[in-house]
């Protein structure tokens, strides 16, 4: 791809997000957190302390980078952080971030905004997270010495650096100062285009993530009273498709008790689960009482930020979007407590979950049928359940690290 046919698919994509802004919100968000952006960047960014800036395409990679800011802001204390998002989804949950000083949406990717946005922040690091590449920024920093960094990186067979079109992919990995890659098969590949010296095998920030949450761990009392000693299935980031076999489980294992927090808590979808489970009892109704205590035996979670305490209290932990083309969400936040994981089809882009499955510590089903079946022999098995849940906790233990990699890497060459 050369850059002209790269600057045509930017302006298109802008094209189809003013159009698809006339119906869809997520695009009108994106249309409208990008508004007179470089009027409040001049605003905000503009006190003379060095600055470092994290970019993220949405929140899973915020999640990656985010121990990484963290530490950055506990050993630099007189650096100003900057965050920017692409997507809304990331930028409209973490807006009110405090562990950094200003959070952004990045402006779309052409030669004069990219010029304009590093004029204004004069950023002295940069640090993209994971596989969010974008020409113009990268170009620009390159050519004005300001170190560039990636974290957490994923280089797939398939990715377009390797593909006789990806030109500008190419161009944009030479760009990088540094890269610090989750597996040794995307060090290998990427060893390909960029020197080996300017590679790290560091592994996966979001292992750091998910210990330091478990680590300081807080009790949920409505929670606690819901639970009062069943047996419990957390799920976590369902979609409508992971929910109707849920609720066929639930109606075959009248032993289990399900507590769900959704993907999505838009009015819709509540009433969907509302109708899907008949007899659920709502988060936010314990609130307004002030007690969990409560006959159902369906907790529906509506509200965002508790999924990563609630898995603590499952017996058996069900990560959402096994049946969706972008596939499953964090399992980690759930392996962590060390419990055995569950998840449906479509894992295979996702390391972690081979590794779970590969380690004894995690399974996935196709159909209803083999889900039922699943969880039937978990509550069968007392020690297969305990088996699996020791795994889940041994693999996230042995893949921490990343992060004080990176950490004393940037202190050595960066600060």
């Amino acid at each position: 791809m050369s850059v002209l046919i790269y600057n045509i698919s930017v302006q298109l994509y802008k094209l189809a997000i003013l159009i698809a802004s006339l119906f869809n919100k997520k695009a009108r968000l994106w249309l409208e957190g990008r508004k007179d952006i470089f009027e409040e960047l001049r605003k905000k960014v503009n006190d003379g302390a060095p600055v470092v800036w994290m970019h993220c395409a949405s929140l899973g990679e915020f999640e990656q980078g985010r121990p990484v800011l963290e530490s950055l802001r506990q050993q630099y204390p007189g650096h100003r952080l900057l965050l920017t998002f692409f997507s809304p989804s990331g930028y409209e949950i973490r807006k009110n971030y405090t562990g950094v000083d200003w959070v952004f949406y990045l402006p779309l990717d052409t030669k004069a905004n990219a010029a304009e946005f590093v004029s204004i922040v004069k950023p002295n690091l940069s640090l993209f997270v994971k596989y969010e590449y974008w020409y113009h920024y990268l170009h620009e920093l390159h050519k004005r010495n300001i170190p560039v960094i990636l974290i957490s990186a994923i280089f797939r067979e398939n990715a377009p650096f390797f593909k006789w079109y990806g030109g500008v992919h190419r161009k944009m990995a030479g760009y990088f100062n540094h890269l610090f890659v989750q597996n040794g098969e995307s060090a290998k590949r990427i060893a390909a285009i960029v020197p080996s010296e300017k590679i790290t095998l560091a592994g996966d920030t979001r292992f750091d993530r998910v210990k330091t949450i478990a680590d300081g761990f807080e009790p949920l009392p409505l929670v606690e009273q819901f639970i009062q000693g069943k047996k419990i299935l957390v799920a976590g980031s369902t979609w409508p498709e992971d929910e109707l076999m849920l609720q066929k489980l639930i109606e075959k294992q009248p032993g289990l008790s399900l507590i769900i927090a959704p993907h999505e808590i838009t009015e819709t979808h509540l009433r969907f689960l509302n109708d899907t489970f008949g007899d659920a009892a709502f988060y936010s109704a314990f609130v307004q009482a002030g007690s969990g205590i409560s006959p159902a035996r369906v907790l529906i979670i509506d509200n965002i930020g508790m999924l990563s305490k609630l898995y603590y209290y499952s017996s058996i932990s069900y990560i959402g979007g096994g049946f969706n083309k972008s596939g499953i969400h964090n399992t980690l936040e759930a392996a962590v407590y060390g419990k055995p994981v569950l998840f449906g089809p479509n894992y295979q882009k996702f390391a972690e979950a081979i590794g779970l499955i590969k380690d004894k510590a995690a399974c996935s089903y196709t159909t209803g049928d083999e889900l039922i079946q699943l969880i039937q022999s978990f509550l069968d098995n007392e020690s297969r359940l305990k088996e699996y849940g020791i795994n889940a906790g041994r693999f996230v233990a042995a893949h921490t690290g990343a992060t004080g990699l990176i950490l004393n890497w940037l202190k050595k060459t960066a600060f």
